[in-house]
């Protein structure tokens, strides 16, 4: 495919994607429909439509419509090219420009044009960022960097470095957790990596393995993750010491993989359905990673940021709230229930926090802390609560 061909495609799914259609949807239905298109065409074309949902209403202005066409147009605006260059009409590349959009468009102004959120949530940033606020909408912008997590208990970060090269794969340490690295190229090769393969490496976030790190068990826990999903945290706990894993999710399809994970990464994780976790309970450690905006993460799933409403949001921290009051029960004595979200928003984060502490004097809050989007990891939030002996 031409350059213009990738762009006249990402017009055609952003269309799609505005018209309210899943953008990951919208993505497989045209590779599927494009034969002729490979791997690194699907790649760009991913990466056109990707960032244009990041950037929405920035392109939106400088390309003059909030079209899949105004869009594409404001990305070439905003990256310094002309337009008149890649929309020639040849090539399955996009019409030519009227004169009409040639003269359209202009630098955004407004607060959610610049900053590309809706304008209620930049008042919520503002008020749970302060002079932060504006660094995180940018950096919500670009791309998130791409991540593993060593597992430790099999290799040591030089050992794992090694190996990814021998797949022809760039990693190197990061500083905000112990087990991380970050990948500069051969990305795309991690799946068909030995190390990935053979379990010595996970994609994880950064900030989300660094909150793992910060957690408090002793040797031989038993450690439940809540709200386990795929089980990437309750694999970096296992691969930290000795223990008896448990996962839990409400939806148990999304733990489908996780035995296999598990047993790749060398460890056993026994998976829960809601009454087994009474059965099994007390644990030493109750893991919440509990259902949010993503507010930290519209990195990697921008379109979240649009369709995220007011009205969502209230639903989301009462059951942020409800899963903690029913995750608190479970904890023994002098244990710890950890909350975690990758969200920015106070909402979801201290304000949740704060109404458990009120309905909950027994229990301290041994300390919270908060990781900003950043070079190295999502925005994470975590805190870590302590029930009496």
């Amino acid at each position: 495919m031409t350059p213009g061909a990738r762009v006249a495609a990402a017009i055609e799914i952003l269309d799609q994607v505005l018209d309210g259609q899943p953008a990951e949807q919208s993505l497989t239905r045209w590779a599927r429909g494009a034969r002729y298109a490979g791997s690194k065409d699907r790649a760009a074309v991913r990466d056109h439509v990707f960032q244009a949902l990041r950037c929405l209403r920035s392109f939106a202005c400088l390309g003059g419509a909030r079209t899949g066409r105004g869009l594409m147009i404001g990305a070439l605006r905003d990256e310094g090219a002309d337009p008149d260059t890649v929309f020639t009409g040849e090539g399955h590349a996009p019409t030519p420009l009227s004169d009409a959009e040639r003269t359209a468009g202009s630098a955004p102004e407004s607060e959610g044009d610049r900053l590309d959120l809706p304008d209620w949530l930049v008042t919520a940033f503002g008020a749970s960022l302060g002079e932060a606020a504006e660094p995180a909408a940018l950096a919500l912008r670009a791309r998130a960097p791409i991540t593993l997590r060593v597992n430790q208990s099999l290799k040591n970060r030089s050992q794992a470095i090694a190996m990814l090269s021998e797949d022809g794969i760039q990693a190197t340490p990061l500083d905000i957790a112990s087990t991380a690295l970050i990948v500069h190229d051969g990305a795309r090769r991690i799946n068909g990596s030995t190390a990935y393969r053979d379990g010595f490496v996970e994609l994880q976030d950064g900030s989300s393995q660094a909150a793992m790190e910060a957690l408090d068990m002793p040797d031989g826990a038993r450690v439940l993750d809540y709200c386990a999903g795929g089980g990437g945290k309750i694999l970096a706990l296992a691969a930290r010491q000795s223990g008896t894993w448990f996962a839990h999710d409400a939806d148990p399809r999304r733990m489908k993989d996780l035995p296999a994970r598990a047993e790749r990464a060398g460890c056993t994780v026994s998976c829960l359905s809601t009454p087994d976790t009474v059965a099994q309970a007390p644990y030493h450690l109750v893991l919440c990673d509990v259902p949010c905006s993503g507010s930290g993460t519209w990195r990697r799933a921008p379109e979240a940021k649009w369709r995220l409403t007011p009205e969502r949001l209230a639903e989301l921290t009462g059951l942020q709230a409800a899963i903690l009051s029913e995750a608190a029960t479970l904890v023994r004595p002098g244990g710890v229930l950890a909350y975690t979200t990758c969200s920015v928003l106070a909402c979801e984060n201290a304000d949740v926090i704060a109404e458990f502490l009120s309905n909950s004097e027994c229990w301290t809050l041994e300390f919270d802390r908060s990781w900003p989007i950043s070079d190295d990891g999502d925005g994470f939030y975590l805190a870590h609560l302590r029930k009496p002996a």
